[in-house]
């Protein structure tokens, strides 16, 4: 069974052009199939008054609140040639005021008279420090039995509330999905007849009506479940494909040997590896003897030691003849990864040059800014074999990087590559090589099963001996000018103590990103964020007079920055004044203290790994999170949670709590609306574990879903186009 018509046609032929351009171009939907699939965000009872207070946090934002009118009066301005209608609204808690102007203002002061309850739409802006809807689309909820068709919608039923936009209201969108309802009952059914009965889901189409047009909340109740299975199993079943298909590919199975590199690099650790190192490298050398690729994600807290544990990975994979490749994700990674493996390897990263081991390989730097004579040289020991291991950024990708056998490909840092480029490199192999995916933010497990859930999954959060606790506190700012002061001093007597500090800024202010203060000057913002560059030349006058001050940011030419994190990491620059560039990788044990300014401005995630940068060694961290924002803000609650905890997996649930689903599964990125519309990743764990194993199940017994035609459908209607990136975009 194929298409269905009716449910793929043009929203043209149903609703005329007009209403499909706005469906189309705002919201998405092109087709009946589409706007059936475009679920009501709430539903309003019928006499139910909707909460006001809500909406202070919603201003800008285009919303929909059903409430009753308290008063109405025309007020005249310029000599009694103008005319404004104010309305107040109520729901008995908050009021909210309605303005109309003009010739615009007899219709409704004819409609909205006191008592009367009324769907209102529209923008929420604020007027002399008060919120108010301008101009805003209202329907009556009519209470006059003789009105058929207000009595059918709206007497004794839920009414629902559509996403939205300005050109066209939620009530608006529920005239349109009437109108393509009745083709609900030829949708095409994803789930296997078993596994719906099984679990005691109702029909598709069952769920369809009953989610667009409830007559009880256990209706919505029932919709939901079903519906949350269909994106879960749907999404399941296409990455199980894709473990199956890996699954079926040849590769080299590569084996340490023994008394070859990586037993010469063990024997040289001046340092026993953790337990959960240990763990880890035994399912990663397990899957690299198999004769098919390994895909494994490697989450590790910050400073668990996974850098070590890749390259152990890539040294088993020397040993067995092969070659290794690192994609890191900017130039400052690449060679920070690159000299810390270096030094790691000590005279085995130097094999065949003078005063190298003779177990030993070469170990290579390969960037966009590299010089054409070192990039030469780094090609060709690629190409011949001689670099047995190459670490690099983007430029790894190119046509003229060709290897000799590459056996292994790690990604660091994960979400900041696309699809395409892991797959630019791995096809750089004669056969598929082994991969290895590592990244530090901590992903809570049911996330890693949505967005990752062709790869499987190792996690190190056990932290090597040695390493010091961090403490983070607060520092409000605005409240309390002195903490911050306090701060600078803090940082002046770990610098006294032979340490090193980090101050963070979200911003560079190099004359470049004018545009971006310029903006938040005008959006009204507090201020604009504070930048690298100006806040160096404050402490360099001020608080921290005396000391070697140095900025490091993305802008700089790629020799500056390697100059200044080489001079950083040597202990002569004592502050390092940086954006987000040390967000990731930057490994400089002798940084004790932590100082970010507007920490406010950065998610939760975010400030968890950069505070990683720091209690790298044996001394204890300190991190201090600078913000201007009140005590009562969600902004602090943020910070506060961060300061409480040391945990990244409790810390990205919180991230992922606050965050748009869209986000989580990499919509933003891609530029595609997010494909789950019901299902919530964090809160429906349950649900998605069980779907894996249905999925698991279904694809072991039918590769090709050839007896399931429903399924196959809605799979290709999942991975249109670009689609297909957002299940490795994560």
């Amino acid at each position: 069974m194929e298409h269905v018509p009716a449910l793929d046609e043009d929203l043209k032929k149903t609703l005329g052009p007009a209403t499909a351009k706005v469906l189309a171009e705002q919201l998405g939907l092109h087709t009946a199939l589409d706007l059936l699939h475009h679920y009501p965000r709430r539903y309003a009872e019928r006499g139910e008054l909707t909460s006001l207070a809500e909406l202070a946090d919603q201003i800008d934002e285009h919303v929909t609140v059903v409430a009753q009118v308290a008063d109405a009066r025309i007020l005249t301005f310029n000599g009694g040639r103008g005319k404004r209608l104010e309305v107040t609204i109520t729901d008995g808690n908050g009021r909210l005021q309605l303005v109309f102007f003009g010739a615009g203002v007899h219709k409704p002061h004819k409609d909205l008279l006191p008592g009367t309850r009324a769907m209102f739409a529209g923008k929420v802006g604020m007027f002399n420090r008060k919120l108010q809807l301008s101009h805003p689309a209202y329907e009556p909820l009519s209470q006059d039995a003789s009105d058929r068709d207000a009595a059918t919608a709206f007497a004794n039923q839920l009414i629902p509330i559509y996403p939205a936009c300005a050109k066209l209201e939620s009530w608006k969108i529920a005239k349109c999905v009437d109108a393509v309802l009745p083709s609900a009952q030829d949708a095409v059914d994803p789930l296997p007849p078993a596994l719906r009965e099984g679990r005691g889901l109702v029909p598709l189409t069952e769920a369809l009506l009953k989610i667009h047009r409830p007559g009880t909340k256990a209706d919505i109740e029932d919709a939901r479940q079903r519906l949350k299975w269909d994106e879960a199993f749907v999404l399941q079943v296409a990455l199980a494909r894709r473990r199956h298909a890996d699954s079926q590919l040849p590769a080299v199975p590569r084996r340490p040997a023994p008394g070859g590199l990586l037993d010469a690099f063990d024997a040289k650790l001046p340092f026993t590896l953790t337990e959960g190192q240990q763990k880890v490298s035994k399912e990663i050398f397990d899957d690299l003897a198999t004769s098919h690729p390994m895909h494994r994600l490697l989450q590790g807290e910050v400073g668990s030691g996974k850098t070590l544990v890749a390259l152990r990975a890539m040294l088993a994979v020397v040993d067995s003849g092969g070659q290794a490749a690192m994609l890191a994700p900017t130039e400052v990674l690449a060679q920070q990864h690159h000299r810390s493996i270096t030094e790691m390897m000590g005279e085995l990263a130097e094999g065949g040059m003078l005063g190298g081991s003779d177990q030993g390989t070469k170990v290579v730097l390969l960037t966009g800014s590299m010089g054409m004579p070192a990039r030469r040289r780094a090609l060709l020991d690629l190409v011949t074999g001689e670099a047995g291991i190459v670490i690099g950024t983007h430029a790894l990708i190119e046509d003229k990087v060709q290897f000799h056998d590459l056996g292994l490909v790690v990604v660091d840092e994960q979400h900041r590559f696309g699809v395409e480029q892991r797959d630019a490199l791995r096809s750089k192999g004669k056969q598929p090589p082994h991969l290895l995916v590592m990244t530090a933010t901590p992903i809570p497990r049911t996330v890693a099963m949505t967005v990752f859930g062709d790869l499987e999954t190792s996690v190190l959060d056990q932290l090597p001996a040695g390493r010091s606790p961090i403490a983070t506190h607060v520092v409000p700012s605005k409240d309390k000018p002195h903490f911050l002061a306090r701060a600078w001093e803090r940082v002046r007597e770990e610098v006294g103590k032979g340490h090193q500090a980090y101050v963070v800024c979200p911003r560079i202010g190099d004359g470049e990103d004018d545009a971006k203060k310029k903006s938040a000057e005008e959006d009204g913002d507090k201020r604009p964020p504070l930048a690298v560059v100006e806040i160096a030349e404050q402490l360099t006058r001020g608080p921290l007079a005396g000391l070697s001050v140095e900025v490091l940011h993305g802008r700089m030419d790629p020799a500056d920055k390697d100059d200044v994190m080489r001079r950083f990491a040597a202990g002569e620059v004592k502050v390092l004044v940086a954006t987000t560039v040390i967000e990731v990788g930057v490994n400089v044990p002798n940084s004790t203290v932590m100082v970010i300014m507007d920490a406010d401005r950065f998610g939760v995630s975010q400030l968890h790994q950069l505070r990683g940068r720091v209690g790298r060694g044996s001394a204890p961290g300190l991190c201090l999170l600078v913000s201007e924002m009140h005590e009562a803000s969600p902004a602090r609650a943020r910070l506060a949670a961060v300061a409480a905890t040391l945990d990244g997996f409790e810390l990205s649930r919180i991230d992922l709590e606050q965050r748009r689903e869209g986000d989580v599964l990499g919509q933003a990125q891609s530029g595609v609306r997010s494909s789950l519309r019901m299902l919530a990743v964090i809160e429906d764990e349950e649900v998605i574990a069980q779907a894996r194993e249905e999925a698991t199940r279904v694809v072991a017994e039918d590769p090709s879903l050839e007896h399931l035609p429903g399924l196959r459908t809605a799979l290709d209607a999942l991975l249109d186009t670009e689609r297909e990136q957002y299940l490795e975009k994560g």
